[in-house]
């Protein structure tokens, strides 16, 4: 295979998949009053269920999942997560309870946690170094659609369809995108010296899953409770178990001592800063716009869509200064956070003009810093685990995204209604982004991009000596 060698076709193609199996975290919530009333007469805790067994799926299984495509091949791992995503969508279309309606979501969100970082490394892996920042602002655009593109299908489904309609057409659309794969999409060179590490991929996994579970469902039980306190004591002694484990074994399925790296620590931190902040105001858009401004679900979808105004435009100003990322991040992040300030003096009588002007505000942020943030993460492990850095990137954003719809959801809880409890929830939110952009600028201090590549690449050297 000629190296470098990305072509138009196969980018769309890799950007299609991921930005369909982003918008499957975004779309259900819409529909979940039709769920409610539906045949299935799901319970609220299977309600609940079926929103965030995906998301717990696609997030615990990123890294093992990355590491699985670097080793065994990437174009065989985005496959196979295309099959697994039409597998769980059709069965979630035909489910006659709800129990098998929550395994379908399971399957699917394994299914996105194979896609993800398959996309992502291949990219990677076929283009240029210098056109790389390009890429990856075509590959975080399509993450940003991908969760605007659900609310617009969730939005249209909700009101004018079923809600099995949803998942029924995800299984075509699945079937459509492998074949655009298997057209145009090369095969990559499998890294063989990485490891699959079976003990501390259980290890990583059940942690980020019980990290998970306590996150999402902390506003449900309390923060305080028996079961959340234990699904974070759980997680952090896994957590802690897999970094024993990994500093003693000769072939671990990622050293920890990457994060010795300020710079990669900063761009985790960023990447899901940014999503912290970005799923709060998805999680209050639609309510806002439905309970408070009286929208339908079909016209709420489509409110949102100024989000992807930044998101497309941005990023190809943003590649012009890919060797200067700390203004880059800095600025993009202060721009959500400044963004979220000016959302939330949004009432039942601020013009929608008005508010989706600090839409913009917020996706121009989220377009000029998460390109960069990407890259940081990606570029801080060496070229043969792009995957395993592209599950790292993918899980710090969905660990912030559900951080994000969490700590929203328990100031809104606090409140009699979303007209008093969403001004406190977005400026809560709005002030810890801006609090964690200072961070983050702080570990972007002085150096060259490359150089935490190198580092890692020297770090990881030393393990397997």
């Amino acid at each position: 295979m000629t190296p470098h060698a990305l072509k138009r076709s196969t980018l769309l193609a890799l950007c299609a998949c991921v930005l369909v199996a982003q918008s499957m975290v975004a779309a259900i919530n819409l529909l979940i009053p039709q769920l409610s009333s539906s045949s299935l007469h799901p319970s609220h805790t299977e309600i609940l269920w079926t929103v965030d067994a995906y998301v717990i799926a696609f997030a615990g299984l990123l890294v093992p999942a990355g590491a699985l495509g670097d080793r065994y091949g990437r174009k065989g791992a985005l496959l196979t997560g295309l099959a697994l995503f039409a597998a769980g969508a059709g069965t979630s279309a035909l489910a006659h309870s709800p129990a098998l309606l929550i395994a379908g979501r399971g399957v699917s969100g394994a299914g996105a946690a194979l896609i993800t970082p398959a996309t992502m490394s291949i990219l990677m892996r076929l283009a240029a170094p210098e056109h790389r920042p390009r890429a990856m602002a075509s590959w975080t655009l399509a993450i940003g659609l991908g969760g605007a593109a659900g609310n617009l299908g969730g939005g249209l489904v909700g009101q004018f369809l079923s809600w099995r309609a949803l998942f029924a057409v995800m299984v075509p659309l699945a079937a459509l995108l492998a074949l655009a794969v298997a057209v145009t999409t090369p095969r990559t060179e499998r890294a063989h010296a990485n490891h699959l590490d079976p003990l501390g991929t259980l290890l990583l996994t059940a942690g980020l899953v019980a990290v998970l579970f306590g996150i999402i469902e902390g506003p449900t039980y309390g923060w305080t409770s028996a079961r959340i306190l234990g699904a974070f004591s759980a997680g952090a002694a896994l957590v802690a178990g897999f970094t024993v484990h990994a500093l003693r074994s000769r072939a671990p399925l990622f050293d920890p001592r990457v994060f010795a790296s300020p710079r990669l620590r900063s761009a985790a931190l960023g990447t899901a800063t940014g999503f912290f902040g970005l799923f709060s105001l998805f999680y209050v858009n639609s309510q806002y716009l439905q309970e408070v401004k009286g929208f339908g679900a079909a016209v709420t979808g489509v409110a949102i869509m100024p989000l992807t105004v930044g998101m497309a435009l941005v990023p190809k100003l943003a590649t012009r200064w890919a060797g200067r990322p700390r203004p880059v991040i800095g600025g993009g992040l202060a721009l959500i956070g400044l963004g979220l300030l000016g959302a939330s003096t949004a009432g039942a009588g601020t013009p929608y003009w008005a508010y989706a002007g600090w839409l913009l505000v917020i996706s121009a942020g989220t377009g000029l810093s998460m390109p960069a943030l990407t890259l940081g993460v990606v570029s801080s492990l060496p070229a043969h685990q792009a995957g395993l850095g592209s599950g790292l990137g993918t899980s710090a954003r969905e660990i912030g995204a559900a951080l994000g719809v969490a700590v929203t959801g328990t100031i809104l809880s606090s409140h009699p209604g979303l007209a008093h409890g969403m001004a406190p929830a977005l400026r809560t939110v709005a002030l810890l982004v801006l609090a964690a952009t200072a961070l983050v600028i702080a570990g972007y201090g002085g150096g060259k991009t490359r150089s935490v590549a190198s580092g890692a690449e020297r770090v990881l050297s030393r393990s397997v000596r």
